[in-house]
């Protein structure tokens, strides 16, 4: 048996942001029982030169959306990035598991091959869709995903392995 596009795509994308959106409400639930602003979690990093939490939260929303647009051949829908509360990030990742669930799987099924071509700062990337999956966007989702974990785990929210797996 073969692992589709769709297969190693959408439910991925679904699943691990569910599980961000889980790990999100007992960071909110934290905040709020030990009357900690907000703030400080959603700006929290892990180090100086690392993007904080909020920003985690929208680059692995724009990875997942991005990523299943582009196989699709549909438009990337445009998200502000204008979050600055746990509510504001749980409706971006209810958006963007929205955005993923309504494309079929007839449209990223086959897409192995497709040309992709990222416009990045400082160059012009063009690979096949496989690669483009597998070698370019998961790691990239997965990095962030995991960095916010990170963060809300150094900060003493009270998550482990099973948070991030999900069940």
């Amino acid at each position: 048996m073969t692992l589709s596009m769709y297969a190693a795509s959408t439910p991925v994308f679904h699943r691990m942001l569910g599980n961000l959106a889980a790990i999100l409400n007992k960071a909110a639930a934290h905040a709020e029982a030990r009357k900690i602003d907000p703030g400080v979690l959603l700006n929290a990093r892990l180090f100086p030169d690392m993007l904080p939490l909020i920003k985690q939260v929208q680059i692995a929303s724009d990875a997942a959306k991005g990523c299943v647009a582009r196989l699709a051949g549909v438009d990337i829908p445009k998200f502000e990035d204008d979050e600055t509360s746990f509510a504001d990030l749980q409706a971006r990742i209810a958006k963007t598991i929205a955005f993923v669930d309504s494309i079929p799987s007839a449209q990223i099924d086959g897409t192995e091959d497709r040309a992709i071509t990222l416009q990045l700062r400082e160059r012009t990337l063009e690979m096949k869709g496989q690669d483009f999956l597998t070698n370019r966007v998961l790691p990239n989702f997965y990095f962030h995903i995991t960095t916010a974990y990170n963060i809300l785990r150094h900060n003493g929210i009270e998550i482990g392995k099973s948070d991030y797996v999900g069940g």
